[in-house]
């Protein structure tokens, strides 16, 4: 996914964008950057967190960069920030996109004349062909709008120019921008958790499609949002901090609303409820309540560390620092019936090895409970699970089996929550996991928690159904 932070002030601003770039470090594994505008002159910084993180990396960086303006990026895709010199003036950007028809505006561009010199991984830098679809305007505003047009995906994007900081959320809202204000200064951010310990008042929710400029005293609207909205609904469910809001809706709350509600309908004898760190506390302690048993911390995430998030790309040690992460309680553990929430089961892999450690540690019965329903599809949007296939996908592969190698078969009956398809989904992949009980939860229940009408929210990996 990724996540940005820019912020432009009256004074020296590296303090506040080191800092806030850093509190979007849970949103992304790849990369961090930073770029600061002063008297005309842009200074970068771009680095590899794949084997480290972000603070500790840019510390050493922090002397070099001047200004009064600057934008940073935690990024899961491309080198970021890159800069222009183009007929709209000189620019840096920073996005958080998916765009699944890039060799075909490659090729578009290439006609046209243009040429690209990021290079990702072999290929275009998307974050370039991005910049190079905006030099497509007269202005800047046309230039996104033409963004917004022409990709199929989704892109929010900071700009950093002479005039101030241009924010651009996704036409369809899928990723977030919130707005921050302090005296003598604006931000804008993925992610809202970092503004209080900064000192920024969350000011603004930036609407789908909306443009904005901001400079140290004032926020501009470019342009107005649109009227259709598709917010992921995995923010809640996973990505999003639990003390950030988007939509004026709190993750922890939803989190716990969702476990509430599924507690109190539950009739499995357990001895408590425990979360699984750190996107399943919030869920775990709902759920406590509306069952009205105790809550245990049965496993603890090791912080010292594994401070926040670190997720690596490569499979493999992706589920090997699950596993070190996490340390399960044997004197809690042993000889106990425990519900476990957790927030979503994407591939299973470290589930199932979390569950058997359970077991090696004495519990007697392991229930797990989950955040949101199967995920059936791979997100072509955000790109959440890192799946890029929906074969990855535990709920998938499952179906496969069961249909005799037609994974598609009856698909959307297996999407839906009660249905014969769904419940021999739901009970195989219980055997697969050996878990002694398995809950999803419902459409429904996620889309009431959430408390946003269900066609403003993204439910693609669940059920498909987000295109306009």
């Amino acid at each position: 996914m990724g996540g940005f932070f820019g912020t432009i002030s009256k004074s020296v601003c590296i303090n506040d964008l080191f800092y806030g770039t850093d509190y979007n470090s849970h949103l992304g594994t790849r990369r961090g950057g930073i770029a600061t505008l002063d008297k005309g002159t842009f200074h970068r910084s771009i680095h590899n967190i794949e084997n480290s993180y972000f603070r500790s990396t840019f510390e050493n960086d922090l002397d070099k960069f001047k200004g009064n303006s600057g934008i940073g990026i935690i990024s899961d895709t491309d080198a970021q920030p890159i800069f222009m010199n183009t007929h709209l003036g000189k620019f840096a950007i920073v996005t958080v996109a998916k765009v699944n028809n890039l060799d075909e505006l490659e090729q578009h561009l290439l006609k046209k004349g243009y040429h690209f010199s990021e290079l990702s991984s072999g290929g275009i830098n998307q974050t370039e062909l991005i910049a190079l679809l905006i030099n497509e305007g007269s202005t800047f505003k046309e230039g996104i709008e033409n963004v917004f047009d022409k990709i199929k995906g989704s892109c929010s994007m900071l700009l950093l120019t002479n005039d101030g900081i241009i924010a651009a959320r996704d036409k369809y809202g899928r990723t977030p921008i919130l707005i921050g204000k302090k005296e003598g200064s604006y931000a804008a951010s993925s992610e809202p958790a970092g503004f209080p310990n900064l000192d920024f008042e969350l000011d603004y929710n930036m609407g789908p499609g909306e443009i904005v400029l901001l400079t140290a005293d004032s926020m501009t609207q470019l342009r107005k949002p649109n009227n259709k909205m598709q917010i992921c609904s995995f923010l809640w469910v996973y990505y999003g901090y639990p003390v950030s809001t988007y939509e004026n809706i709190n993750v922890d709350f939803v989190r716990y609303e969702c476990g509430v509600s599924m507690g109190k309908n539950d009739p499995t004898e357990a001895d408590f409820v425990s979360g699984i760190p750190d996107s399943g506390i919030g869920m775990g302690l709902g759920y406590a309540e509306g069952k009205n048993i105790p809550y245990r911390r049965a496993i603890v995430k090791y912080t010292p560390t594994w401070p926040r998030s670190f997720t690596p790309t490569n499979q493999d040690v992706r589920d090997l620092v699950a596993k070190m992460k996490l340390i399960p309680n044997k004197k809690l553990l042993e000889g106990k019936r425990v519900i476990f929430c957790d927030d979503s089961i994407v591939r299973g892999t470290q589930l199932r090895d979390n569950v058997n450690i359970l077991y090696k540690f004495g519990a007697k019965e392991a229930h797990m409970r989950v955040c949101c329903p199967p995920i059936l599809f791979a997100c072509p949007f955000v790109g959440f699970s890192a799946s890029k296939s929906h074969l990855e996908l535990i709920a998938r592969r499952t179906i496969k089996e069961l249909e005799n190698g037609d994974d598609a078969k009856d698909i959307d009956k297996y999407s839906i929550t009660g249905t014969e398809q769904y419940n021999r989904l739901v009970e195989c992949i219980r055997k697969k996991l050996n878990i002694t009980t398995l809950q999803f939860n419902t459409m429904e229940n996620l889309i009431k928690s959430i408390g946003l009408p269900k066609e403003c929210v993204c439910t693609h990996c669940y059920d498909q159904s987000s295109y306009f």
